[in-house]
């Protein structure tokens, strides 16, 4: 039974994007432009060359902005800023959601690449604010991005999070191989599942899933 995979649960970690609020909200449509045009003002270059530099770094190096700061030495808080002033107004609030993570036994934490001020925002517009323990952003792993292994250990260890009673609910599949290596239960959420080995649990319905863990 579910219940009995997580029963030993006592923290959880939530990805934000794409993982607190559906995929059809399209959140990242307005980062990508955002994104576009950061690049092409800071390096002086076209459209279709900054969205392969975007592309480009975003698979080699965890984030676009890690590859931007690995290759351009660009600093990160100009382009956190400038990328997170998006329109959220189309966000609706979910209460059924927010009711069963506030019933998950124990912390609860948020953890995404974006900044924890970004999140705040996200989490507002989904009527998710209050119910979390802590908020980690990007900055609080000193700019490493995940899936590196390096990311997590900065953000867990400053939480105080036993990996070998914790969860990671993530979109990203490869963003749970560090968590899976470090002892956690892993939970891919996407519309489309992934067999990675270091996938425990699959759903593409947060909501219905946590129902169903929490019996």
């Amino acid at each position: 039974m579910l219940q009995n995979d997580f029963s030993h649960v006592t923290q959880w970690v939530f990805d934000l994007d794409n993982t607190l609020y559906p995929p059809t909200d399209r959140l990242f449509d307005q980062i990508e432009v955002k994104m576009r045009h950061f690049i092409m003002d800071t390096l002086s270059v076209d459209a279709k060359t900054a969205d392969g530099l975007r592309t480009t770094y975003w698979r080699e190096h965890g984030t676009s902005l890690a590859g931007l700061m690995a290759e351009h030495d660009v600093p990160p808080w100009p382009f956190l800023h400038d990328v997170h002033q998006i329109d959220m107004t189309h966000m609706h609030k979910d209460p059924d959601l927010a009711a069963q993570i506030t019933a998950l036994p124990g912390r609860k934490i948020v953890y995404t690449n974006g900044t924890a001020p970004y999140a705040e925002n996200v989490l507002k517009a989904r009527g998710l604010d209050g119910i979390f323990d802590a908020l980690y952003g990007v900055e609080h792993a000193s700019y490493v991005p995940k899936p590196r292994r390096a990311a997590f250990e900065q953000v867990f260890g400053a939480d105080g999070i036993d990996t070998t009673r914790a969860a990671m609910f993530e979109d990203e599949a490869r963003n749970l191989e560090a968590p899976h290596d470090m002892g956690m239960r892993t939970v891919h959420v996407h519309p489309v599942p992934d067999l990675a080995p270091y996938v425990h649990h699959h759903t593409d319905d947060l909501t219905g899933f946590l129902r169903t863990l929490l019996g």
